[in-house]
């Protein structure tokens, strides 16, 4: 749970500001008001309390531009119509305000001692009531920019979701087939597989109650290890496997089903259409220094040039490197080498990320 304090609203923080500059300009003006006397060494307190108190009128009027721009903007004015609203209430706005200025400074005075603090006030209007459509302005694309992530976000979940929907349904049934073509061979072997294969259909339910398909790197090594041992049943000899395994990496989060399909791509273009024996070889390593985590599996099959890589039609890798790059932008990768004769390897590399739980 995030405990950071919150912070003052944008409105609260410019309704401060607001007050705020017209206290200055209030004491300003309140004391420019006294220089006179200032310079003989007196000070009339209540004309200085009288002539801030004179700009509350003002302060509160102009508080008025703010829902006027709301409801300006709400009907989508056109410019001309907006520009004209604004100089009506401007005038009007400067001679409510000046109103106590004149009662309260009723002696005759030259007509441009009228004129110019008019003049004055319509441009304060002016300048606030810009002020306050640039905030607006900047709260409408705040919230657009808002929902266009909010938007983008739900894109990249479900286009998660279906890549989950289509992984999963690939993996359950790859190895009912692998279960099936048991059968025929070993019938008490294929029983167990179906034992085997109930403890991995519960993983993958697991995740998908869950919400989220994050989990631990143990948890997964425990359903590439039940899957290698279905395996196992079906391959016999024909299938070693090696472990080099960090055993400091088995508390870092990954989606659920990344590794796995790394080693089913192997069991199927390494072991299935050769009765030769082959070794596959599992390696995790985690980058103390960045926290990020290396998987990689390895086989001693026939490998495969670029062309016949680009061309295969299998689902496996490409979801998972899909959703490596939905998940993690450009901070994860998926690399393969491979070479007529020389084997598969597949790495995948998943950043340092702390979750709160995993299934």
């Amino acid at each position: 749970m995030n405990t950071t304090p919150s912070k003052p609203t944008g409105q609260g923080l410019m309704w401060r500001i607001y007050i705020g500059a017209w206290l200055v300009y209030g004491i300003f003006l309140s004391s420019a008001d006294q220089l006179d006397i200032l310079a003989a060494g007196r000070f009339d307190a209540a004309r200085w309390m009288l002539t801030l108190a004179s700009l509350l009128p003002s302060a509160l009027l102009l508080a008025l531009a703010w829902p006027l721009t709301g409801f300006l903007g709400r009907r989508a004015y056109r410019p001309s119509t907006v520009i004209g609203t604004h100089i009506v209430a401007g005038f009007a706005f400067s001679v409510v305000s000046q109103t106590p200025f004149w009662l309260l400074f009723n002696s005759a005075k030259p007509i441009s001692w009228y004129v110019w603090p008019l003049l004055y006030h319509v441009m304060t209007y002016l300048l606030g009531a810009g002020i306050f459509h640039l905030i607006r302005a900047r709260d409408a694309a705040h919230r657009q920019a808002l929902a266009m992530k909010e938007a983008q976000n739900l894109v990249i979940a479900s286009e998660l979701s279906a890549l989950r929907n289509k992984l999963n349904p690939h993996f359950l049934f790859n190895t009912l087939h692998s279960i099936i073509a048991l059968t025929q061979r070993n019938p008490a072997a294929a029983e167990t597989a179906l034992f085997q294969f109930s403890d991995m259909l519960r993983y993958v339910l697991d995740t998908e109650r869950g919400g989220s398909d994050r989990v631990t790197l143990d948890a997964e090594l425990g359903f590439v290890r039940d899957y290698l041992e279905l395996e196992q049943l079906r391959l016999g000899e024909r299938l070693h496997v090696e472990w080099d395994l960090d055993e400091d990496a088995g508390d870092h989060p990954l989606p659920a089903l990344s590794l796995q399909p790394l080693v089913e791509n192997s069991i199927k273009h390494a072991f299935n259409p050769h009765s030769r024996p082959g070794i596959l070889h599992i390696r995790t390593r985690r980058d103390p220094a960045t926290g990020e985590l290396t998987m990689t599996v390895r086989d001693t099959g026939p490998g495969a040039d670029p062309a016949q890589m680009a061309a295969s039609p299998g689902l496996g890798l490409r979801t998972v490197e899909r959703r490596l790059q939905l998940d993690y932008g450009g901070r994860a990768a998926l690399g393969v080498r491979s070479a007529p004769g020389a084997g598969f390897s597949v790495s995948v590399t998943i950043p340092a990320i702390r979750e709160e739980s995993y299934a």
